[in-house]
């Protein structure tokens, strides 16, 4: 068990744990223990899938797909900085692991032959709930363009709190009718490439639910998905919003 994942582990029970993994990868740990990984990108199979496109993976990685038995995994849609080729497999050899992803990542399970644990994947859309332990996650609707039609945004309810991260979305306000209120933690892209919001949109949409706290992610991993986070600090600190910036492995606790 390396650094990081021995943090998670000893993170106490009875209180609810954010961590990051780095891009909009987070671990959630559960006042109970359980534990829901969201969009986690463990590897580096982007910059081999693409990596002329400037995929370079940046950052480094911190936790091999072996060293937690996560209870859930979701992946709100099938880009490989979300769904994670490399490490899905890994994540569910242990046969106990549930993997929710948006519906066109089954073209990708079944690329990668992960048929043998149809029992424990579940395709998700937005509108759908799904409930473990002591933890409830309503899918919610995003816009990430063309590119990924079926990508959801995550809405996360455990001992009394609401945790949204919002997926890779453009800024659509009129969507936040489906948001429960209110919300302690916002999680939200801010590098403005591909069809995602950028720094002021996050401002806005952070202006908008009134979280209690808003963690920016989607920045620093790949060079040709921007991201500016000194820009995103003096936007929020000018409309005194109350924000957070996460270092890979830091941990947020509610």
């Amino acid at each position: 068990m390396n650094n990081f994942a021995h943090k998670v582990m000893s993170a106490p029970f009875g209180h609810t744990h954010i961590f990051s993994v780095g891009q909009a990868g987070f671990i959630i740990k559960m006042s109970s223990g359980s534990l829901l990984g969201i969009d986690l990108y463990l590897s580096d199979c982007v910059e081999r899938f693409e990596g002329h496109k400037g995929f370079k993976r940046l950052l480094p990685k911190i936790l091999c797909p072996d060293d937690l038995a996560l209870d859930v995994v979701i992946c709100t849609h099938p880009h490989l900085d979300h769904f994670d080729a490399d490490a899905i497999p890994n994540l569910l050899s242990n046969g106990n692991t549930k993997l929710l992803c948006s519906v066109e990542c089954e073209k990708l399970i079944r690329q990668l032959h992960l048929e043998y644990y149809s029992e424990n994947i579940t395709y998700i859309q937005a509108g759908d709930t799904f409930t473990f332990s002591d933890f409830r996650v309503d899918f919610v609707s995003c816009d990430h363009g063309q590119a990924a039609p079926d990508a959801v945004g995550v809405v996360v309810h455990t001992g009394g709190k609401v945790i949204y991260e919002t997926g890779d979305t453009c800024l659509r306000l009129d969507m936040l009718h489906e948001i429960a209120r209110p919300v302690d933690v916002l999680i939200a892209p801010i590098n403005g490439a591909y069809g995602n919001m950028t720094e002021e949109d996050c401002a806005v949409l952070t202006e908008h639910l009134r979280p209690a706290l808003t963690i920016p992610c989607h920045y620093g991993m790949f060079a040709s998905h921007h991201g500016d986070v000194g820009k995103f600090c003096d936007i929020m600190t000018a409309k005194a919003l109350p924000f957070m910036l996460m270092q890979q492995g830091e941990k947020y606790t509610l």
